[in-house]
């Protein structure tokens, strides 16, 4: 590049370039992000939402068989959970009842539940109550 002329040619596009570029980042030409809709976290007990398709097949499969009334596989199903972890919302006793989901590999019922309030909420736990989850309700 020995010609002037390229020379200017090529030193008023790299100028152009980094304006374009300033100008970009001082505009905020980034893609817009919507808002989400729906918050992370339910108000009611401070625990974090998950959508009913990010749950284990066995945990989506427990959601069916709670919304069909069973037969469930499990005796222990459907019992009263007594929240003696007080990590859900307090509530009076019988409120909230328990439902197993099975765990691959697992003889004994494992350690992952499904807990169902009076008022249709539910929540996952995959560590035998030591968390837990609010289940979004997604329909799926």
């Amino acid at each position: 590049m020995t010609n002037p002329k390229t020379v200017r040619i090529v030193a008023v596009v790299v100028i152009a370039m980094m304006v374009i570029t300033l100008a970009a980042s001082l505009f905020g030409c980034a893609p817009e992000q919507k808002p989400s809709s729906a918050p992370s976290v339910d108000p009611v007990s401070g625990l974090r939402f998950v959508a009913v398709s990010e749950l284990p097949k066995e945990a989506q499969d427990t959601l069916k068989l709670i919304d069909k009334g069973g037969p469930f596989p499990y005796n222990r199903d459907g019992v009263v959970f007594g929240n003696r972890e007080k990590i859900l919302p307090k509530q009076s006793n019988g409120y909230y009842h328990e439902y197993t989901v099975k765990t691959p590999g697992e003889r004994d019922r494992g350690a992952r539940r499904i807990v169902t309030g009076q008022s249709d909420e539910r929540y996952y736990t995959d560590d035998h109550y030591a968390s837990f989850r609010r289940i979004a309700e997604d329909n799926g």
